[in-house]
């Protein structure tokens, strides 16, 4: 898993990196090393699993044909994939379960936030758990919402010293990097252990269409019935692991707990009359915006059987003697069973993921696949519209073996992302994949927080949903598909075995063939040039 957007604003350009060393020395001189307390009281805590009676609960499994079947609706378009989470918040009675890999201190991260502390209000027990990477400077936010009644937050994998920059946290824990690029980067909401959203959207206004420079295409879905409790047991594994800390353990934030939820008020006022985007009419699917369903006690849904799986907390944490060596060989992995369901394919595997680097296992499954005459298609980001290079430097060393592997490799444009309005108006913003799908025979679907690449296969710990549906997998085809053809470049080879992009003519015309890395300029692929010899695969 390549880094999500806080990080890459930390990292600034390449111009920076000397005065960034500087700062880190410097601030390494001022904190010192520190380590994390060692005793903590983080009292054990499981999901609630009396809500049959809540109105969610109702409605979940209202319409199920069969107890052990899963209800899912696909949240392609972020407007009403942000309305989602919020309904079910402001609609919960007795529970909220959150667990993600960056919650932003901005507009999208304080509204959230607020909507669960109104919920709390009302009586419900409300966890937050986030990976610590990316909290830089917002102690005071979460603490002053952990200071709410009914309300606790949680860190994983926290920085012990240096908390308001994310310099002096990494400064102050320069002899421990071995754990600290350990990241929990599952993505989860569950209201009242019945409905779910899963998939690749952190909370930020990046992933919301909200942001003015970048914002990303993803995917999540709506879940309801019998995969939801394993969802929530996923969730309690890492909540009571001794990875994670309390806020208040680690945040030195002075005052009563009153003093507290008034900082809490102030931090956010901006988000009490800052209003996420509306959902239109209808989305690219043909669904309503799931408040006017649940208004009129009809959820529209596709019922389908489905496991989840989650890393254990201990693959980026546990001691190193019981992390498992091969992660790929850990059964229940997120990563054995994308595998397993790829590798199964008889027909045709379509991957989309915004940081592609296959390594020698993903290339010996499309290997093996092609010999078994499956059409492969992967879909990634352009070194254009992707925002890690560096990542994209390990991904273009496996592109012409792709290619001639047979592969149908498509590279997302930010241009023609700009110029299609079938994934919401961009405007001027660059348009970016953060999307993690699979889809096998039409009929089998991955979705989740799986990156394929080495971060998420060896360091990070992902959660995911296997869906065994035609009817998903039709569905995440048709919106993969919109990509192919409005949204992305063609990758191919022309006769001198030189890699070329193809982009379709608008007007009917002969198509546009370009020759070098779409979309960039000579200074950022010389830039590139200089790494190449210089980042080895195993730590992008």
């Amino acid at each position: 898993m390549a880094a999500d957007p806080s990080m890459r604003r930390a990292r600034g350009g390449w111009g920076r990196a000397g005065a960034w060393l500087v700062w880190l020395a410097l601030a390494l001189l001022v904190t010192g090393c520190a380590g994390l307390p060692a005793i903590v009281e983080r009292p054990p805590s499981f999901t609630l699993a009396d809500t049959a009676d809540t109105p969610l609960a109702r409605m979940a499994t209202k319409g199920a044909p069969d107890v052990q079947l899963s209800g899912f609706r696909l949240l392609p378009m972020p407007a009403y994939s942000m309305h989602a989470r919020l309904e079910l918040a402001r609609r919960a009675q007795r529970s909220i379960d959150i667990q993600y890999y960056l919650v932003q201190n901005d507009e999208t991260g304080r509204y959230l936030l607020r909507t669960l502390r109104d919920a709390a209000e009302r009586g419900v027990r409300v966890r937050v758990l986030i990976d610590d990477l990316y909290t830089a400077g917002a102690d005071e936010l979460l603490a002053g919402l952990g200071a709410h009644a009914n309300v606790e937050v949680r860190l994983f994998n926290p920085f012990p010293a240096g908390r308001d920059r994310l310099a002096t946290r990494l400064a102050a824990s320069l002899f421990d990097i071995d754990r600290i690029h350990r990241r929990m980067h599952n993505k989860l909401f569950v209201a009242d252990n019945a409905m779910a959203v899963v998939g690749g959207r952190n909370i930020a206004n990046e992933y919301f269409l909200r942001d003015a420079g970048s914002n990303f295409i993803d995917i999540d879905t709506l879940v309801t019935g019998a995969v939801v409790p394993r969802l929530s047991s996923l969730f309690d594994v890492y909540w009571n692991s001794p990875y994670v800390y309390p806020v208040q353990s680690l945040a030195a934030v002075g005052g009563s707990l009153r003093q507290l939820r008034e900082r809490f008020e102030e931090l956010t006022w901006d988000a009490a009359i800052w209003m996420p985007s509306a959902p239109i009419e209808r989305d690219l699917l043909g669904y309503r915006a799931l408040g006017e369903d649940l208004d009129e006690g009809e959820l529209s849904l596709i019922w389908a059987r489905a496991e989840a799986y989650a890393d254990a907390p201990h693959k980026a944490l546990g001691p190193k003697e019981d992390r498992p060596r091969v992660t790929a060989d850990a059964p229940e992995g997120v990563l054995y069973n994308v595998r397993r369901m790829v590798r199964s394919a008889e027909r045709e595997a379509l991957i989309t993921t915004p940081y592609l680097i296959p390594g020698r296992g993903g290339m010996e499954s499309v290997r093996r696949l092609r010999e078994r005459g499956v059409r492969f298609t992967l879909v990634t980001n352009s070194l254009a519209a992707t925002d890690e290079s560096l990542v994209h430097l390990g991904y273009r060393r496996y592109r012409p073996e792709l290619v001639k592997l047979g592969v149908e490799l498509f590279e997302l444009s930010p241009k023609r992302v700009e110029k299609t309005k079938r994934f919401g108006v961009f405007g001027s913003a660059a348009g970016r994949l953060h999307g993690k799908s699979a889809v096998v025979d039409g009929k089998a679907v991955f979705l989740g927080s799986l990156n394929f690449d080495p971060r998420s296969d060896l360091h990070n710990t992902e959660l995911g949903l296997f869906i065994y549906s035609p009817q998903v997998a039709a569905q995440l085809t048709s919106l993969i598909g919109f990509i192919t053809m409005d949204a992305a470049y063609r990758v191919r080879m022309d006769p001198k075995g030189n890699i070329e992009w193809v982009s379709p003519a608008e007007d009917g015309g002969p198509d546009l063939v370009l020759h070098e890395e779409p979309e960039t300029d000579f200074g950022s692929r010389l830039k590139l040039e200089f790494f190449a010899p210089l980042v080895p695969e195993s730590l992008l």
